[in-house]
């Protein structure tokens, strides 16, 4: 596969370039080594497409997933407490995980366990590659790389996406660059206030 289109938010590409290039270039190497053909293997049940043979977004997450564990890229969470206050929510949202909860039982609250995961970090960047449905972008944007991110685990965060092109041969549903990047944009110039980079791969 190829990149097709990049976008560089919060400056998080010139950071991959200025301090990470091996592992930007490692990144490029991992892209261009997924053989999109193998991938085509889902006929199609969908009525304005029936028995066309599609990329299975399935098929694809595998080859990333064992190219990018083979470089070492590692599952990773990050664990934190919520509470219904919205007070007790700022004051201990930089906290470590452990003195969120003692700061939420301390103020007479119940703390609530919960975590974000990402499939890939290395070096302080994470990845996600995105073949799901198109609402797991915003989360993945918003919350998971944030999460992240606020938690010092990151200083970038990426985002992996079909081209218009591409999706346009896979189920209905799934994401694209294009509308994703425009869904980041209309945000402004600070939101997510996450470094990030989106990239558009095809065929």
């Amino acid at each position: 596969m190829k990149i097709c289109e990049t976008y560089s938010h919060l400056n998080g590409l010139e950071f991959l370039l200025v301090h990470k290039p091996k592992l930007w270039a490692e990144i490029q190497a991992v892209i261009q080594t997924v053989d999109a053909q193998k991938c085509k293997t889902k006929v199609s049940k969908e009525k304005n497409m029936k028995g066309k043979l599609l990329y299975s977004p399935i098929d694809m997450n595998k080859m990333f997933k064992k190219l990018l564990n083979r470089k070492k890229w590692k599952e990773s969470r990050v664990s934190y407490w919520v509470t219904k206050s919205e007070k007790l929510i700022r004051k201990t949202l930089t906290m470590p995980a452990e003195e969120q909860k003692r700061e939420i039982k301390e103020a007479g609250e119940m703390p609530i366990y919960s975590y974000n995961q990402t499939d890939f970090v290395k070096g302080r960047v994470a990845i996600e590659v995105q073949f799901g449905k198109y609402s797991f972008v915003a989360y993945d944007l918003f919350v998971k790389h944030l999460a992240f991110y606020i938690g010092d685990q990151i200083d970038v965060g990426i985002e992996i996406l079909p081209m218009k092109n591409l999706q346009a041969q896979m189920s209905s549903g799934v994401p694209y660059y294009e509308g994703e990047f425009y869904n980041v944009v209309r945000q402004g110039r600070g939101v997510p206030a996450v470094p990030l980079v989106l990239i558009g791969i095809t065929p």
